[in-house]
């Protein structure tokens, strides 16, 4: 049995490289075989007991809030609207809400199966609570990929070398300790934030999702679709 455990939700990228290939609509609203990648997430939150959530989006995707509120108007939700200047910010904003215990965070574009968001969870969870938690997958599907060095039995050794057969799945159990951690100055983004972590000796692992999508291309959304479609046939 695990504790409770609050979510957040990052959501404030451009998706510019969405937008140049031709997808009109906010980042968070890009469809995976027809379900915006924004309510994917919730429901993948749900699915794992996760009640109350943070989600931070920019200034340019207030009309996400609305559409959000509409489509879950029972969810227990803080939106922050904020346009932050890296994903870092981002991170920052969501997990110091909620104060105290562990959080969950995902990306928005972080797209994977419901039962495998589940899987993920409840093994994070069963790691040390002072423990901060990676989703790794082996499906390297990025232009530039954040490689994970691990343990046999799960320790996360480095973050952002250049050895590895997992990266990062955009997906993260944060303890307390860590939530309320002030970052070193000149860290500009989330996976610098990661390395260091794991560099400074705290105990940071890893647990495999094997498919994991990060959805920032056209090629990203197809793949993506593929295993939709995939696990609605198995």
């Amino acid at each position: 049995m695990r504790g409770p455990l609050t979510g957040g939700i990052i959501a404030a990228g451009e998706g510019s490289r969405l937008r140049r290939a031709g997808f009109a609509m906010p980042k968070p609203m890009v469809p995976i075989a027809g379900v915006p990648l924004i309510e994917s997430v919730i429901r993948n939150f749900r699915a794992a007991r996760i009640a109350s959530l943070a989600i931070i989006m920019n200034e340019q995707e207030r009309a996400c809030v609305d559409w959000v509120r509409a489509r879950f108007p029972d969810l227990d939700v803080e939106f922050i609207v904020k346009t932050t200047r890296s994903s870092l910010e981002s991170f920052g904003e969501v997990i110091a809400r909620y104060p105290g215990g562990r959080m969950l965070v995902s990306t928005v574009d972080a797209w994977c199966v419901e039962t495998d968001f589940v899987d993920f969870v409840e093994a994070a969870a069963r790691r040390p609570a002072e423990a901060t938690v990676l989703a790794v997958t082996p499906l390297v599907a990025d232009e530039n990929p954040l490689r994970v060095s691990m343990t046999a039995d799960g320790r996360v050794t480095d973050v952002g070398g250049d050895v590895g057969d997992l990266v990062t799945a955009g997906m993260y159990l944060v303890p307390e300790r860590v939530r309320t951690l002030r970052a070193p100055a000149g860290l500009g983004r989330l996976r610098e934030f990661l390395a260091w972590l794991a560099r400074s000796g705290a105990p940071v692992y890893g647990e495999v999702i094997e498919r994991v999508v990060d959805v920032d291309r056209a090629e990203d959304v197809a793949l993506a679709e593929t295993l939709a479609l995939a696990g609605r046939v198995s």
